[in-house]
Order: C-alpha cells, then sequence, then structure tokens
C-alpha cells in the first residue's frame, strides 16, 4: 500500500539518506538573511495584553522587555511558501532537512543595549553550524542560526537559536525520560495556555506552524495530546516572570533549554531562584506533573 504524505520512510533508509545529504545541508552555512523594521508600538502593547501586562501603546523611547524582540523582523512568508506543517518549505534560508518535525531546542542571547520603539533596526541571521547527533528516537539534526539586532549600526542583541529536526514518531519508540523540576523556588506563577493565548502569540509572531493552534493535526499527525506551547513563549513567560519579581534588573544574558513540552487546557508554573553571585537566577518551567520542561539561566548587570 502506498504511504500517505505523512508517513515515515523505512528508518534504515532514512539514516542511509541523511548521510549522504549532511556535506550538502552544511552548505547552507555561511548563509544570511537581513530584515530591517521599525519598533512600533502596536505589537508591543498587543504582546502586553497577551501577558497581562497594561495594554497601552507605549511612547517612543520605551525599551523593549526583553525577548520581546521575537514579535519584530519575523519571517513573511507567503501562504504558498509553506509547507503541510505550516512552516515555511525548507530550501531557502534554512537548509532542506529531511527530517519531519521541528523544535526550537534552545537558545542563548547576550544584550548590549536595549531596543526602544521608534528604533530603526535591522537583523542580520546566518546559518552558523549543522550536526547531525543520534538520540533515542533516532537521527537528530541540529542547525544552529545566529542573529544580530543592530541599532545606528550598533550591536545591541545577539542571539543564538538551536533548532531541532527529528524523525517521525512511531508507537514502537520508547518513552522520553524526563526529569523533575526543583522542588524549591523562590517564585512561581502558574500560566494555563488556552486556545487565545497560543493564537495571539502564534499571530504576533506570524508563526504558522500547525501544533499551536490546529488541534486535529498536532493529536493526529505529530501525536502530542494536545496544542503545544511555543517555546519561545515559553522563554518569555521565565523572563517575564524576573522582571515582575526585579523590575530595574536588566537582563544582560540569558541561556534556555527546551526539555519536555508543554500543552494547552493542563497549567504549568514558572519557576525562579535567585543563585548566591546575587547576579544569576536560575529559571525554570514544569507541567502539572512536575517535569523539567524548559530550563535557564538568566544574568542581570
Amino acid at each position: 500500500m502506498a504511504r500517505g504524505p505523512w508517513a515515515p520512510a523505512p528508518r534504515l533508509q532514512r539514516e542511509r539518506d541523511l548521510d549522504q545529504s549532511l556535506e550538502s545541508l552544511r552548505a547552507w552555512i555561511g548563509r544570511t538573511e537581513t530584515v530591517t523594521e521599525v519598533v512600533s508600538p502596536t505589537p508591543f502593547a498587543a504582546l502586553a495584553a497577551t501577558l497581562d501586562w497594561p495594554a497601552e501603546r507605549p511612547a517612543a523611547g520605551t525599551p523593549l522587555p526583553p525577548l520581546w524582540h521575537w514579535i519584530y523582523c519575523v519571517p513573511l512568508h507567503t501562504r504558498s511558501e509553506l509547507g503541510a506543517d505550516g512552516h515555511a518549505r525548507r530550501g531557502g534560508f534554512v537548509p532542506p532537512v529531511p527530517l519531519p518535525r521541528r523544535m526550537w531546542a534552545g537558545g542563548q542571547l547576550s544584550f548590549a543595549a536595549p531596543l526602544r520603539v521608534g528604533d530603526a533596526v535591522r537583523r542580520v541571521s546566518r546559518i552558523d553550524d549543522v550536526v547531525e547527533k543520534k538520540g533515542q528516537h533516532g537521527t537528530l539534526i541540529f542547525v544552529r542560526v545566529r542573529h544580530q539586532f543592530e541599532r545606528g549600526g550598533e550591536p545591541a542583541l545577539t542571539e543564538f537559536q538551536d533548532i531541532v529536526y527529528r524523525e517521525e514518531r512511531r508507537a514502537s519508540d520508547p518513552p522520553p525520560n524526563p526529569r523533575r523540576a526543583p522542588a524549591e523556588a523562590a517564585w512561581r506563577r502558574e500560566w494555563t495556555a488556552d486556545d487565545v493565548l497560543l493564537f495571539r502569540y502564534s499571530a504576533l509572531t506570524f508563526n504558522a506552524h500547525r501544533i499551536h493552534y490546529d488541534r486535529r493535526y498536532v493529536t493526529a499527525h505529530e501525536g502530542y495530546p494536545g496544542l503545544v506551547v511555543h517555546g519561545p513563549l515559553t522563554a518569555t513567560l521565565l523572563l517575564d516572570l524576573l522582571r515582575r519579581q526585579l523590575p530595574a534588573a536588566q537582563v544582560a544574558s540569558f541561556d534556555f533549554r527546551a526539555l519536555h513540552p508543554l500543552f494547552d487546557g493542563r497549567p504549568f508554573q514558572v519557576c525562579g531562584q535567585p543563585l548566591p553571585d546575587g547576579r544569576s537566577f536560575h529559571l525554570w518551567a514544569q507541567d502539572h506533573d512536575g517535569w523539567l520542561a524548559m530550563d535557564a539561566t538568566a544574568v542581570v548587570r
């Protein structure tokens, strides 16, 4: 019987194909993309409303909270450029990795100067590396992307994004081995992601990945029990917790790693704990069962 569009190729054949294609994928290293934009007040106010801050359009010169740059300089792909999963088809700026499932695995950011409302900013993106690894459920391809935001010709923010591509999930695959979240936290805030929160964040970041809004797709084709909370949204909520606790703090760096998915309709917590040096903070997200979903460290000036 012919396989449908979502059925995986035999795993051994796929691994052979990946071995042959890795060098061609690495030819994407060094490819760049540049986007320019003025930091306007309306997306700022819309994200503020989404995260339960006052929905006021800010005055020119207002600094963006950390990670709010993700709603600016977003890729704008036409509908005809999208694949079946809602992502842009690969082979343009991002290499054409022949694995079906994609996840933002983590990132590292350093903040040199704040981006402000009214700034004309320039984002220069570069494919920094493409590597293959073997995981619990088969082959993984990691693509590392470097983004640099410039204001007035000077770097304001440097970010590395780690994107992982995975095999199709199989019924015979062993379950993942989650980690328990820390038992003690100085700060906790509970969220429950619903369709509205996920829709709003998808819209603000122009993210058409169907795992965040198409329940039929995410359960039938990806095998998840519900809509998936965006990794960048979870990371934003971690620094949002720090901002609520220390409003005057200026974040100098932030590293995060996505470990376990969060789903809509199930409460989760973002938590924080100051570290002994007084400038560093352990931040994490945990699901309703106490499994560690995201692990992060923020350093303030």
